[in-house]
Protein backbone atom coordinates (compact mmCIF):
# COMPACT_ATOMS: atom_id res chain seq x y z
CA UNK A 1 0.00 0.00 0.00
CA UNK A 2 1.94 2.30 -0.29
CA UNK A 3 4.00 5.92 -1.55
CA UNK A 4 5.98 9.14 -1.06
CA UNK A 5 7.73 11.69 -3.12
CA UNK A 6 6.51 13.28 -6.46
CA UNK A 7 6.70 12.50 -10.15
CA UNK A 8 8.56 15.56 -10.84
CA UNK A 9 11.09 14.79 -8.03
CA UNK A 10 11.54 11.29 -8.51
CA UNK A 11 14.87 11.19 -7.42
CA UNK A 12 17.72 8.49 -8.36
CA UNK A 13 20.08 7.44 -5.39
CA UNK A 14 22.71 5.29 -4.24
CA UNK A 15 24.54 4.88 -7.41
CA UNK A 16 22.49 6.51 -9.51
CA UNK A 17 23.96 8.78 -12.05
CA UNK A 18 23.03 12.45 -11.65
CA UNK A 19 20.61 14.58 -13.05
CA UNK A 20 17.50 13.92 -14.49
CA UNK A 21 15.81 10.55 -14.28
CA UNK A 22 16.70 7.71 -16.93
CA UNK A 23 15.49 4.64 -18.68
CA UNK A 24 17.54 1.57 -20.16
CA UNK A 25 17.77 2.56 -23.41
CA UNK A 26 19.53 5.79 -22.58
CA UNK A 27 21.56 5.12 -19.32
CA UNK A 28 24.94 4.82 -19.34
CA UNK A 29 26.51 1.04 -20.29
CA UNK A 30 26.74 -0.83 -17.45
CA UNK A 31 23.49 0.69 -15.44
CA UNK A 32 20.65 -1.44 -14.07
CA UNK A 33 17.49 0.56 -13.92
CA UNK A 34 14.84 0.02 -11.12
CA UNK A 35 11.66 1.84 -10.56
CA UNK A 36 10.91 1.82 -6.53
CA UNK A 37 8.84 3.32 -3.56
CA UNK A 38 10.54 6.26 -1.92
CA UNK A 39 8.80 4.59 1.12
CA UNK A 40 10.73 0.84 0.73
CA UNK A 41 14.40 2.38 0.62
CA UNK A 42 15.50 0.24 3.43
CA UNK A 43 19.19 -0.37 4.26
CA UNK A 44 18.73 -3.60 4.13
CA UNK A 45 17.83 -3.15 0.72
CA UNK A 46 20.51 -1.05 0.26
CA UNK A 47 23.31 -3.99 1.28
CA UNK A 48 21.91 -6.15 -1.34
CA UNK A 49 21.87 -3.82 -4.32
CA UNK A 50 25.77 -2.75 -3.52
CA UNK A 51 26.14 -7.02 -3.60
CA UNK A 52 24.59 -7.06 -6.82
CA UNK A 53 26.46 -4.15 -8.31
CA UNK A 54 29.74 -6.06 -7.19
CA UNK A 55 28.79 -9.69 -8.47
CA UNK A 56 27.37 -8.34 -11.99
CA UNK A 57 29.64 -5.25 -12.27
CA UNK A 58 26.83 -2.94 -12.58
CA UNK A 59 25.32 0.82 -11.00
CA UNK A 60 22.13 0.63 -10.05
CA UNK A 61 20.27 3.69 -10.61
CA UNK A 62 17.14 3.49 -8.26
CA UNK A 63 14.31 5.98 -9.02
CA UNK A 64 12.08 6.53 -5.98
CA UNK A 65 8.45 7.48 -6.96
CA UNK A 66 4.99 8.01 -5.32
CA UNK A 67 2.70 4.98 -6.76
CA UNK A 68 0.64 7.61 -8.83
CA UNK A 69 3.83 8.62 -10.41
CA UNK A 70 5.16 5.51 -10.82
CA UNK A 71 2.08 4.72 -13.10
CA UNK A 72 2.35 7.46 -14.76
CA UNK A 73 5.69 7.22 -15.89
CA UNK A 74 5.96 3.27 -16.62
CA UNK A 75 3.00 3.77 -18.92
CA UNK A 76 4.68 6.55 -20.74
CA UNK A 77 8.05 4.03 -21.04
CA UNK A 78 5.57 1.25 -22.46
CA UNK A 79 4.43 3.59 -24.83
CA UNK A 80 8.06 4.63 -25.91
CA UNK A 81 9.47 1.08 -25.55
CA UNK A 82 11.95 2.29 -23.25
CA UNK A 83 11.64 0.27 -19.84
CA UNK A 84 13.24 -0.46 -17.03
CA UNK A 85 15.33 -3.25 -15.74
CA UNK A 86 12.88 -3.84 -12.76
CA UNK A 87 9.36 -2.35 -11.40
CA UNK A 88 8.02 -2.76 -8.00
CA UNK A 89 4.50 -2.19 -8.26
CA UNK A 90 2.25 -1.36 -4.82
CA UNK A 91 0.06 -5.06 -5.81
CA UNK A 92 -2.27 -5.61 -8.39
CA UNK A 93 -0.65 -4.36 -11.88
CA UNK A 94 1.49 -7.48 -12.49
CA UNK A 95 -1.88 -9.24 -13.62
CA UNK A 96 -2.75 -6.00 -15.45
CA UNK A 97 0.65 -5.96 -17.75
CA UNK A 98 0.79 -9.69 -18.19
CA UNK A 99 -3.26 -9.55 -20.11
CA UNK A 100 -1.60 -6.28 -22.06
CA UNK A 101 1.19 -8.20 -22.48
CA UNK A 102 4.06 -5.69 -20.94
CA UNK A 103 5.30 -7.85 -18.18
CA UNK A 104 7.45 -10.69 -19.08
CA UNK A 105 6.50 -14.61 -18.01
CA UNK A 106 9.38 -15.34 -15.05
CA UNK A 107 8.07 -18.76 -15.46
CA UNK A 108 11.45 -20.14 -16.87
CA UNK A 109 12.99 -18.78 -14.37
CA UNK A 110 10.93 -20.54 -11.89
CA UNK A 111 10.96 -23.89 -13.15
CA UNK A 112 14.91 -23.56 -13.21
CA UNK A 113 15.70 -21.58 -10.02
CA UNK A 114 12.32 -22.03 -7.65
CA UNK A 115 12.85 -25.21 -5.94
CA UNK A 116 16.29 -23.68 -4.73
CA UNK A 117 14.64 -20.60 -3.46
CA UNK A 118 11.81 -21.95 -1.64
CA UNK A 119 9.40 -20.41 -5.06
CA UNK A 120 6.45 -21.02 -4.73
CA UNK A 121 6.56 -23.71 -1.88
CA UNK A 122 7.85 -20.74 0.97
CA UNK A 123 5.31 -18.00 -0.40
CA UNK A 124 1.84 -17.33 1.59
CA UNK A 125 -0.31 -19.02 -1.54
CA UNK A 126 -2.37 -16.15 -1.96
CA UNK A 127 0.40 -13.77 -3.05
CA UNK A 128 1.83 -16.35 -5.63
CA UNK A 129 -2.29 -16.70 -7.09
CA UNK A 130 -2.05 -12.80 -7.67
CA UNK A 131 1.17 -12.29 -9.40
CA UNK A 132 0.26 -14.99 -11.71
CA UNK A 133 -2.12 -15.39 -15.18
CA UNK A 134 -2.70 -18.30 -16.83
CA UNK A 135 -0.82 -20.60 -15.14
CA UNK A 136 2.58 -18.71 -15.42
CA UNK A 137 4.17 -16.68 -12.79
CA UNK A 138 4.73 -12.68 -13.84
CA UNK A 139 5.92 -11.15 -10.64
CA UNK A 140 7.20 -12.12 -7.15
CA UNK A 141 5.95 -10.58 -3.57
CA UNK A 142 8.11 -8.54 -2.05
CA UNK A 143 6.17 -7.30 1.06
CA UNK A 144 2.97 -9.07 2.49
CA UNK A 145 0.85 -6.68 4.86
CA UNK A 146 -2.34 -5.87 5.90
CA UNK A 147 -4.72 -3.01 7.30
CA UNK A 148 -5.68 -2.94 10.86
CA UNK A 149 -6.41 -0.84 13.72
CA UNK A 150 -3.66 0.74 15.65
CA UNK A 151 -4.44 2.75 19.07
CA UNK A 152 -3.06 5.13 21.66
CA UNK A 153 -3.12 2.69 24.50
CA UNK A 154 -3.21 5.92 27.21
CA UNK A 155 -6.12 7.80 25.25
CA UNK A 156 -8.29 4.84 25.57
CA UNK A 157 -6.76 3.96 29.24
CA UNK A 158 -7.81 7.12 30.60
CA UNK A 159 -10.81 7.99 29.30
CA UNK A 160 -12.17 3.70 30.53
CA UNK A 161 -12.46 2.32 26.99
CA UNK A 162 -11.48 -1.20 26.26
CA UNK A 163 -10.04 -1.93 22.56
CA UNK A 164 -12.69 -1.94 20.28
CA UNK A 165 -13.76 -4.67 17.98
CA UNK A 166 -16.57 -4.25 15.85
CA UNK A 167 -17.40 -0.60 14.15
CA UNK A 168 -19.76 0.22 16.78
CA UNK A 169 -17.68 -0.45 19.05
CA UNK A 170 -15.00 1.74 17.10
CA UNK A 171 -17.68 4.57 17.30
CA UNK A 172 -18.39 4.74 20.03
CA UNK A 173 -14.89 5.11 20.77
CA UNK A 174 -13.94 7.49 18.72
CA UNK A 175 -16.67 9.91 19.97
CA UNK A 176 -15.79 9.36 23.31
CA UNK A 177 -12.05 10.42 22.38
CA UNK A 178 -12.78 13.38 20.50
CA UNK A 179 -11.92 16.43 22.42
CA UNK A 180 -9.94 18.99 23.14
CA UNK A 181 -8.26 19.37 20.04
CA UNK A 182 -8.22 15.31 19.56
CA UNK A 183 -9.83 13.34 16.90
CA UNK A 184 -10.56 9.98 18.54
CA UNK A 185 -9.56 8.29 14.72
CA UNK A 186 -8.72 9.46 11.12
CA UNK A 187 -9.38 8.10 7.83
CA UNK A 188 -6.80 8.27 5.02
CA UNK A 189 -7.42 10.38 1.81
CA UNK A 190 -5.96 7.47 -0.08
CA UNK A 191 -8.92 5.51 -1.62
CA UNK A 192 -6.90 2.22 -0.93
CA UNK A 193 -7.47 2.05 2.36
CA UNK A 194 -11.61 1.58 1.73
CA UNK A 195 -10.62 -2.15 0.74
CA UNK A 196 -10.86 -3.07 4.57
CA UNK A 197 -14.21 -1.83 5.26
CA UNK A 198 -15.93 -3.46 2.26
CA UNK A 199 -14.68 -6.48 2.95
CA UNK A 200 -15.84 -6.05 6.54
CA UNK A 201 -19.35 -5.73 5.65
CA UNK A 202 -19.02 -8.96 3.49
CA UNK A 203 -18.97 -7.16 -0.14
CA UNK A 204 -17.77 -8.39 -3.32
CA UNK A 205 -16.24 -5.56 -5.58
CA UNK A 206 -17.22 -7.59 -8.50
CA UNK A 207 -18.32 -10.87 -9.81
CA UNK A 208 -16.56 -11.58 -12.91
CA UNK A 209 -19.12 -14.39 -13.40
CA UNK A 210 -22.19 -12.19 -12.73
CA UNK A 211 -21.21 -8.97 -13.23
CA UNK A 212 -21.75 -8.18 -10.41
CA UNK A 213 -20.28 -4.57 -8.78
CA UNK A 214 -20.16 -3.70 -5.31
CA UNK A 215 -22.75 -6.20 -4.02
CA UNK A 216 -24.73 -6.52 -1.61
CA UNK A 217 -25.05 -2.92 -2.69
CA UNK A 218 -27.08 -1.85 0.73
CA UNK A 219 -23.75 -3.40 2.49
CA UNK A 220 -21.71 -1.50 0.71
CA UNK A 221 -23.51 1.78 0.56
CA UNK A 222 -23.55 1.48 4.73
CA UNK A 223 -19.72 0.37 4.38
CA UNK A 224 -18.74 4.15 3.03
CA UNK A 225 -21.29 6.04 4.13
CA UNK A 226 -20.34 4.98 8.20
CA UNK A 227 -17.12 6.40 7.32
CA UNK A 228 -18.76 9.67 5.97
CA UNK A 229 -20.89 9.82 8.87
CA UNK A 230 -17.76 9.47 11.46
CA UNK A 231 -16.09 12.46 9.82
CA UNK A 232 -19.18 14.75 8.55
CA UNK A 233 -21.82 13.83 11.25
CA UNK A 234 -20.02 12.29 14.62
CA UNK A 235 -17.03 14.81 14.12
CA UNK A 236 -14.79 12.41 15.30
CA UNK A 237 -12.73 12.66 12.86
CA UNK A 238 -11.29 15.37 10.59
CA UNK A 239 -11.66 15.60 6.56
CA UNK A 240 -8.88 13.81 4.88
CA UNK A 241 -6.80 16.26 3.18
CA UNK A 242 -6.57 15.50 -0.70
CA UNK A 243 -3.67 14.87 -1.42
CA UNK A 244 -1.21 12.11 -3.32
CA UNK A 245 0.89 11.32 0.36
CA UNK A 246 -0.66 8.97 2.61
CA UNK A 247 0.77 9.71 5.87
CA UNK A 248 -1.47 11.74 7.26
CA UNK A 249 -3.22 9.86 9.61
CA UNK A 250 0.11 8.72 10.83
CA UNK A 251 1.37 12.20 11.70
CA UNK A 252 -1.65 12.86 13.44
CA UNK A 253 -1.61 9.93 15.25
CA UNK A 254 2.72 10.44 15.90
CA UNK A 255 1.36 14.00 17.78
CA UNK A 256 -1.23 12.50 19.34
CA UNK A 257 -4.38 14.68 17.33
CA UNK A 258 -5.98 11.41 16.75
CA UNK A 259 -6.19 8.29 19.27
CA UNK A 260 -7.18 5.87 16.21
CA UNK A 261 -6.11 4.80 13.04
CA UNK A 262 -6.30 2.06 10.47
CA UNK A 263 -2.89 1.15 8.46
CA UNK A 264 -0.48 -1.34 8.43
CA UNK A 265 3.30 -2.27 9.08
CA UNK A 266 4.83 0.56 6.90
CA UNK A 267 3.78 3.12 9.81
CA UNK A 268 5.58 1.56 12.36
CA UNK A 269 9.03 3.14 11.69
CA UNK A 270 7.91 6.68 11.41
CA UNK A 271 5.68 6.32 14.69
CA UNK A 272 8.37 5.02 16.58
CA UNK A 273 11.08 7.64 15.45
CA UNK A 274 8.60 10.62 15.83
CA UNK A 275 6.99 9.47 18.78
CA UNK A 276 9.29 7.29 21.05
CA UNK A 277 7.05 7.90 24.58
CA UNK A 278 3.65 7.11 22.73
CA UNK A 279 2.08 3.88 24.06
CA UNK A 280 1.09 1.99 20.86
CA UNK A 281 -1.31 -0.86 20.99
CA UNK A 282 -2.35 -2.85 17.74
CA UNK A 283 -5.28 -4.73 17.52
CA UNK A 284 -6.98 -7.41 15.25
CA UNK A 285 -8.90 -5.72 12.34
CA UNK A 286 -12.59 -4.87 13.20
CA UNK A 287 -15.74 -7.22 12.59
CA UNK A 288 -18.82 -6.21 10.71
CA UNK A 289 -20.53 -9.05 8.95
CA UNK A 290 -17.41 -10.32 8.28
CA UNK A 291 -13.83 -10.55 10.62
CA UNK A 292 -11.16 -9.14 7.70
CA UNK A 293 -9.19 -7.10 5.74
CA UNK A 294 -7.47 -6.45 3.19
CA UNK A 295 -4.14 -8.34 1.92
CA UNK A 296 -1.49 -5.68 1.00
CA UNK A 297 1.85 -5.86 -0.45
CA UNK A 298 4.11 -4.78 -2.74
CA UNK A 299 5.78 -7.34 -6.24
CA UNK A 300 8.64 -7.08 -8.49
CA UNK A 301 7.92 -7.54 -12.26
CA UNK A 302 10.67 -7.19 -15.17
CA UNK A 303 9.14 -5.42 -18.44
CA UNK A 304 8.53 -8.01 -21.26
CA UNK A 305 10.77 -5.40 -23.30
CA UNK A 306 13.79 -5.43 -20.91
CA UNK A 307 17.04 -6.46 -22.33
CA UNK A 308 18.62 -7.92 -19.21
CA UNK A 309 16.07 -10.24 -17.75
CA UNK A 310 18.84 -12.77 -16.08
CA UNK A 311 19.73 -9.59 -14.18
CA UNK A 312 16.71 -8.54 -13.41
CA UNK A 313 15.76 -11.93 -12.05
CA UNK A 314 19.22 -12.20 -9.81
CA UNK A 315 18.09 -9.36 -8.56
CA UNK A 316 14.50 -10.51 -7.36
CA UNK A 317 16.33 -13.66 -5.93
CA UNK A 318 18.75 -11.62 -3.43
CA UNK A 319 16.19 -8.83 -2.45
CA UNK A 320 13.76 -12.02 -1.25
CA UNK A 321 15.83 -13.91 0.31
CA UNK A 322 15.08 -14.68 3.89
CA UNK A 323 18.07 -12.80 5.53
CA UNK A 324 17.27 -10.01 3.33
CA UNK A 325 13.38 -10.04 5.22
CA UNK A 326 14.58 -10.70 8.14
CA UNK A 327 17.11 -7.66 8.26
CA UNK A 328 14.12 -5.66 6.52
CA UNK A 329 11.88 -6.93 9.24
CA UNK A 330 14.09 -6.00 11.84
CA UNK A 331 14.95 -2.49 10.51
CA UNK A 332 11.37 -1.11 9.51
CA UNK A 333 8.37 -3.84 10.67
CA UNK A 334 7.75 -4.11 7.29
CA UNK A 335 5.42 -7.94 6.94
CA UNK A 336 7.01 -10.32 4.40
CA UNK A 337 5.04 -12.95 1.98
CA UNK A 338 7.88 -16.24 2.71
CA UNK A 339 6.12 -18.32 5.51
CA UNK A 340 9.07 -19.13 6.93
CA UNK A 341 9.75 -15.60 7.64
CA UNK A 342 6.30 -15.45 10.19
CA UNK A 343 8.57 -18.26 12.62
CA UNK A 344 11.74 -15.89 12.48
CA UNK A 345 12.40 -14.75 16.28
CA UNK A 346 11.89 -10.80 14.92
CA UNK A 347 7.99 -11.99 14.29
CA UNK A 348 7.15 -14.17 17.08
CA UNK A 349 8.97 -11.85 20.03
CA UNK A 350 7.49 -8.68 18.25
CA UNK A 351 4.41 -7.83 19.62
CA UNK A 352 3.40 -5.60 16.99
CA UNK A 353 4.59 -7.51 14.11
CA UNK A 354 3.14 -10.33 15.60
CA UNK A 355 -0.30 -8.61 16.04
CA UNK A 356 -0.19 -8.02 12.17
CA UNK A 357 1.44 -11.11 11.26
CA UNK A 358 -1.60 -12.90 13.18
CA UNK A 359 -3.97 -10.90 10.63
CA UNK A 360 -2.51 -12.22 7.79
CA UNK A 361 -4.88 -15.66 7.85
CA UNK A 362 -7.85 -13.51 7.21
CA UNK A 363 -6.57 -10.83 4.10
CA UNK A 364 -8.25 -10.62 1.32
CA UNK A 365 -7.20 -9.81 -2.13
CA UNK A 366 -10.17 -7.37 -2.60
CA UNK A 367 -8.85 -6.72 -6.66
CA UNK A 368 -8.31 -9.95 -7.91
CA UNK A 369 -11.11 -10.24 -10.35
CA UNK A 370 -10.89 -6.65 -11.24
CA UNK A 371 -7.03 -7.85 -12.32
CA UNK A 372 -8.38 -10.63 -14.75
CA UNK A 373 -9.78 -7.87 -16.47
CA UNK A 374 -7.01 -5.82 -17.52
CA UNK A 375 -8.97 -2.88 -16.68
CA UNK A 376 -7.96 -2.54 -12.87
CA UNK A 377 -6.62 0.78 -13.82
CA UNK A 378 -9.87 2.51 -14.68
CA UNK A 379 -11.55 0.76 -11.33
CA UNK A 380 -8.96 2.54 -9.80
CA UNK A 381 -9.64 5.69 -11.25
CA UNK A 382 -13.28 5.28 -10.89
CA UNK A 383 -12.91 3.91 -7.10
CA UNK A 384 -10.65 7.02 -5.81
CA UNK A 385 -13.56 9.43 -7.27
CA UNK A 386 -16.01 7.57 -6.03
CA UNK A 387 -13.88 7.63 -2.01
CA UNK A 388 -13.50 10.89 -2.38
CA UNK A 389 -17.39 12.28 -2.86
CA UNK A 390 -18.09 10.37 -0.09
CA UNK A 391 -15.25 10.62 1.90
CA UNK A 392 -14.12 13.95 1.57
CA UNK A 393 -16.58 15.65 -0.20
CA UNK A 394 -19.69 13.97 1.89
CA UNK A 395 -21.69 13.17 -1.20
CA UNK A 396 -24.47 10.25 -0.25
CA UNK A 397 -22.75 7.14 -0.32
CA UNK A 398 -25.85 5.90 -2.39
CA UNK A 399 -25.79 8.34 -5.16
CA UNK A 400 -21.91 7.62 -5.87
CA UNK A 401 -21.60 3.92 -5.52
CA UNK A 402 -24.69 4.07 -7.87
CA UNK A 403 -22.61 6.44 -10.32
CA UNK A 404 -19.30 4.40 -9.69
CA UNK A 405 -21.00 1.23 -10.74
CA UNK A 406 -22.31 2.53 -14.12
CA UNK A 407 -19.10 3.68 -14.70
CA UNK A 408 -17.74 0.09 -14.06
CA UNK A 409 -19.94 -1.61 -16.54
CA UNK A 410 -19.00 0.40 -19.29
CA UNK A 411 -15.86 -0.76 -19.53
CA UNK A 412 -15.84 -4.25 -17.47
CA UNK A 413 -17.98 -5.56 -20.19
Amino acid sequence: MFRLAGAAAAVPVLSACAGAPTTQSSAAPGTFTVYWNAGHDYQAYRKVIAEFEQANKVKVNLQKYQWPDLRTRLLADFASGTVPDLVEEPGGWVQEFAISGNARSLQDFVDRDGEAMGFPSDWQPITVERNSYQGKVYGVQLHLTCNTLLYNKAMLRDAGLEVPTTWEEFLDAARALTKDGVYGAALNQDYTYVHPWLAQAGVTPYNRETGAIMEPRADAIAAMQFQADLIHKHKAAPVPVSSTVYSGPQKLFSAKRAAMIFTGPWDLDPITKTAPDLELGIAAPLKNKVHATQAAGVSMFVPATASRPELSWDFIKRITALEVEQAATKETGMLMPRVSWTRLPEVQQHEQIKAFADALPIAEDSTQEVRLTGQLGRWEEQLKLMYQQVIIQNEPAAEALEAFAKAAEGFLK
